[in-house]
């Protein structure tokens, strides 16, 4: 047996945590090893010592080794006090491999988990088409938790590490088990969260959806190359064959439980780039999608592919009585009307929405419960909708590359056909109550053309008509035509006019403090001021006129980063830092040579630095300053207000840059400090 890896789990209370990691490990163990898909399980069962070694003479055959698997697993050892049924619990998964090369052979692994001595051991295996079984005897490892003196201890060991076989698949190598899986494990013990959300394809066949989504995949990623929008393909293309591989396979599951072969007929609303539909359609599904405005991809699919551009309202005028699945791919505003839609379609339609932007029924979607995540309890609000709708509502969680990634599925009714007139007459009641939560504020939320919202009224007060709608008074589509709203558009004039008094105000913060640029000319460096204070220096009808763009006042000033640079002090590159401990220790100094109290001039600039740092990445800046030199490539601070969470990323990693940077500055500064103190002894 090998010397274990041993992880210290200083902060751990009980063992709870360490099984709920390990079950991480054990249902999803994709989420750490990226080649594989998942897994399938058995039913796990509680036995004594006596059982186990006949489960497991029953599940491998009676030529193992189980003297050494016994030793292995301490069953030798007996403790009369706690060896009940209940010691161990023994189960079997499947490995399902992203891309299996040899089909006729299942992996499949023994799951014993040790509820005594806080051990899972894993004892892996082969099925073969003839039923032969092949125990792989020298890959079988064990996961513990023990208690040493003060301490818990994590640690992974192995039968016969010597002999240690690696596919990189399913079975990965030794190393990678200790120092990469063993971590992940003790951070996951430690942090022990619950998620507010199901596993992943909870509700479809895993391995059927692993080898769908390879072939389509393959099938269609070329669309990559060609993509024509101005989207990311690769995220696009993939989430949406992604999507489209789970809806085949729920709508495979469905046929063969009704015994039939028609395939389901589908319409998408909001189908936006229309590559769900054009998959949905190349494999068989008629259908078609809907969305207000056109995209440049549609031309390429082809006659075969049907989608419609039109503005979508929820009416009489769009119910869909021969069509069994209604589709809402972050549909946005028509989000909580799709399973009011499918409900008023008939009686055997059914739903699947991925809810995202946050919408009621005729506005924006108001928190009530501080006690959830915003997500989590819009993702309530449209499984309420779907219950009073009559729904049998189930959610899952699919595997995309979006943040947004639940489903919510409406599959069957809870009532009976006869009984629709008192059903629909709840429906009714209810979106009434929802909508008088914004009638009663005096107006109601709609959605402009960039999908963010503005109330029902024009800026003089007068009210902006809605489409004519039976169904709920304040629902407005989206328009169809996408307007520019970061500030690109305004006027050159108004423009100039803000940048010049910002500049104006920032300047005569600092009209004596002037400096020598390279050139030979004096160049006065501006003050800094708050954007709260900007505001005040504009007058209503600027304000109003920025407040109507994305990011309004603090766009402007990104867009103009020639002139203004937000977040904080400059801070230089990774390159210059012999300049910047040169500029910051100077010459020697009373304080530098260790007079006590006195101000370090050099530290205080550390400390300017450090807050540089810190203000560096915040997304949204808390102050303006003109740059240091007149340059027309300054880096801006100034964030958007609505920051896309890839930017937010970005500049967390710029932080962290910074944050190594001003390390290694401190690090040569408190060096040559300390001897300078030692030449002056």
């Amino acid at each position: 047996m090998s010397q274990p890896c041993e992880i210290n789990m200083t902060g751990m209370r009980s063992a709870d945590s360490m099984w709920s990691a390990a079950d991480v490990w054990i249902k999803k163990p994709h989420v750490v090893n990226k080649r594989l898909c998942g897994v399938t399980e058995t039913e796990y069962r509680d036995v004594d010592t006596a059982e186990l070694i006949q489960v497991l003479f029953s599940l491998l055959g009676t030529n193992i080794k189980i003297a050494d698997i016994s030793m292995f697993l301490h069953a030798d050892i007996v403790d009369k006090e706690h060896e009940t049924a209940g010691r161990w619990c023994v189960g079997v998964r499947t490995i399902i491999p992203k891309v299996n090369k040899t089909v006729e052979c299942l992996y499949k692994e023994v799951i014993i988990k040790d509820n005594v001595g806080h051990t899972v051991t894993f004892i892996p295996f082969e099925e073969t088409g003839v039923e032969q079984v092949i125990v792989k005897s020298s890959n079988i490892y064990q996961i513990q938790l023990q208690l040493k003196p003060e301490e818990w201890m994590f640690s992974l060991h192995a039968l016969m590490p010597e002999q240690w076989c690696s596919d990189g698949v399913a079975y990965p190598k030794l190393s990678w088990l200790c120092t990469k899986l063993l971590p992940k494990l003790s951070r996951w013990a430690l942090e022990s969260k619950t998620s507010e959300f199901k596993s992943t394809l909870s509700l479809i066949p895993v391995e059927k959806y692993g080898i769908l989504y390879q072939q389509l995949k393959e099938k269609y990623k070329e669309l990559v190359k060609v993509w024509p929008e101005v989207t990311d393909p690769e995220k696009f293309v993939f989430e949406d064959v992604a999507i489209a591989s789970y809806l085949l396979v729920l709508w495979g599951e469905e046929r063969a439980e009704k015994g039939t072969t028609t395939k389901q007929s589908f319409v998408d609303l909001g189908c936006g780039n229309g590559l769900l539909v054009h998959i949905l359609n190349n494999e068989g599904h008629p259908g078609k999608g809907m969305d207000i405005r056109k995209r440049n991809i549609w031309d390429m699919y082809g006659p075969g592919t049907h989608l419609e551009e039109t503005a979508i309202t929820p009416s009489n005028d769009f119910l869909f009585p021969t069509t069994d699945w209604l589709i809402g791919n972050h549909s946005d505003e028509l989000t909580p009307w799709i399973p009011v839609i499918a409900a008023r379609s008939s009686y055997s339609c059914r739903y699947f929405v991925i809810p995202c932007c946050f919408f009621d029924f005729c506005g924006k979607y108001q928190r009530r419960q501080c006690k959830k995540s915003q997500y989590k309890e819009y993702i309530d609000f449209v499984t309420d909708v779907s219950t009073m709708c009559g729904f049998y509502t189930e959610e899952d969680c699919l595997r995309i590359p979006s943040t947004k990634r639940v489903c919510i599925i409406g599959k069957g009714r809870r009532y009976r056909e006869a009984e629709e007139a008192v059903v629909e007459k709840q429906r009714s009641d209810y979106i009434k109550r929802r909508e008088a939560l914004f009638t009663t504020s005096g107006a109601s939320m709609n959605v402009n053309q960039s999908g963010h919202y503005r109330l029902n009224h024009s800026d003089n007060g007068q009210k902006i008509s809605t489409p004519v709608n039976n169904w709920v008074n304040g629902f407005q589509p989206r328009e169809k035509t996408e307007t520019v709203r970061n500030c690109a558009a305004l006027p050159r004039d108004f423009v100039d006019a803000v940048v010049l008094r910002v500049a104006k105000a920032l300047l005569s913060l600092t009209e004596r403090n002037t400096e020598s640029s390279s050139c030979g000319d004096t160049w006065n460096t501006g003050g800094s001021v708050l954007i709260s204070e900007v505001v005040n220096l504009l007058d209503q009808s600027s304000l109003q006129a920025l407040k109507k763009e994305c990011g309004g006042l603090q766009t402007l000033l990104k867009n103009n980063h020639q002139v203004f640079r937000g977040g904080g002090p400059p801070c230089k590159p990774l390159s210059e830092i012999g300049d910047i401990v040169e500029e910051i220790l100077g010459t020697a100094s009373p304080s530098i040579c260790g007079i006590p109290d006195a101000p370090d001039p050099a530290l205080l600039k550390l400390k300017e630095l450090q807050r540089c740092v810190d203000n560096s990445g915040a997304g949204t800046s808390d102050a303006l300053c003109p740059p240091d030199e007149p340059s027309a490539s300054q880096h801006t601070g100034i964030a958007q207000g609505a920051a896309t969470e890839d930017d937010i990323e970005s500049l967390k990693r710029k932080k962290l840059k910074l944050q190594i940077k001003l390390l290694e500055i401190q690090n040569e500064y408190y060096t040559l400090k300390l001897k300078r103190i030692k030449n002056t002894q």
